[in-house]
């Protein structure tokens, strides 16, 4: 049965009209990963990606050691973007920036066990629980990335705490690392290169890149031409050293690179609330309106 709720999720995913996604996922039993490819087969939607309908406030924020060898992001959440503004909430942001890098805990729950960097009497979790209580505001720290490189670990802010990277290189210099960031903050680069796309992945793409060849009446010969050509399209979108460099896009970012004598090792970009939904009132009830109207 197709509800209002899948309805919901598929339109936030991919971006297409609310009776296309009801339509597809009709012919899909509710398979909502089938019903995500049918519209971009049909040219509804050009990708089935996250919904850019972030709700969750808060800061993401990094830190990194004066010799540039580890470094971390973090984001910390809070319930307004008034308190995402609040100098206490972000000083403590920074502050757990600060302990990832230096103590490299496994994981969120392991951190909040830790001492306070700041004040060995607490555990982190005791700081964060006094922050909610004077604050007034329910936080929490959601999730972290931490760096180390015998090169260089370098990071960039952008909209105060909108977005957070983090990257490590071996080469270049200082210049080349920042611009490298920009780039992953604009961009958003999913894959380092070609070879860490997971083969699915690809072979979904290409399957889908034929579909939609022969759709335009291509016939099949043709269509596996095209899906050649289009493939790289694909890389040149999700990888970063495939992608056109945003400061000069008659390069790529592996000739900017290699030009530096810099190679980029790992990389990390956070973007506050992505993959948080928004509370949208009464929503449902308006997809279940239009469904069954």
């Amino acid at each position: 049965m197709v509800t209002a709720n899948l309805v919901k999720e598929l339109r936030e995913k991919t971006g297409a009209g609310m009776m296309d996604c009801k339509k597809v996922l009709t012919e899909t039993d509710g398979d909502m990963e089938k019903a995500a490819e049918l519209l971009r087969e049909r040219g509804i939607t050009k990708a089935a990606k996250k919904s850019s309908r972030i709700a969750a406030e808060g800061i993401v924020t990094a830190y990194v050691s004066d010799d540039k060898k580890v470094g971390a992001v973090v984001e910390v959440n809070a319930e307004t973007d008034f308190v995402a503004k609040n100098e206490e909430f972000k000083i403590f942001a920074n502050n757990i920036a600060k302990q990832v890098a230096k103590n490299n805990p496994a994981d969120v729950e392991s951190l909040l066990a830790e001492k306070y960097i700041e004040d060995s009497s607490k555990t982190v979790s005791e700081v964060l629980t006094d922050k909610i209580a004077t604050i007034g505001e329910n936080m929490s720290i959601r999730r972290f990335v931490r760096f180390t490189s015998n090169g260089m670990v370098e990071k960039y802010i952008h909209g105060e705490g909108k977005i957070g990277v983090l990257v490590s290189l071996e080469g270049g210099d200082e210049t080349v690392a920042k611009d490298v960031c920009m780039q992953i903050a604009a961009a958003r680069p999913e894959f380092l290169d070609r070879t860490a796309v997971p083969a699915e992945r690809v072979n979904k793409e290409m399957e889908i890149l034929k579909v939609q060849a022969m759709n335009e009446g291509k016939p099949a010969e043709i269509a596996e031409k095209m899906v050649q050509g289009r493939i790289g399209k694909f890389y040149g979108e999700i990888c970063l050293v495939d992608q056109e460099y945003v400061k000069d896009p008659s390069i790529k970012v592996s000739d900017l690179l290699s030009s530096k004598g810099a190679k980029v090792l790992e990389f990390a970009r956070i973007e506050k609330g992505e993959g948080l939904e928004k509370k949208e009132e009464n929503f449902a009830e308006e997809v279940a309106k239009q469904i069954n109207g």
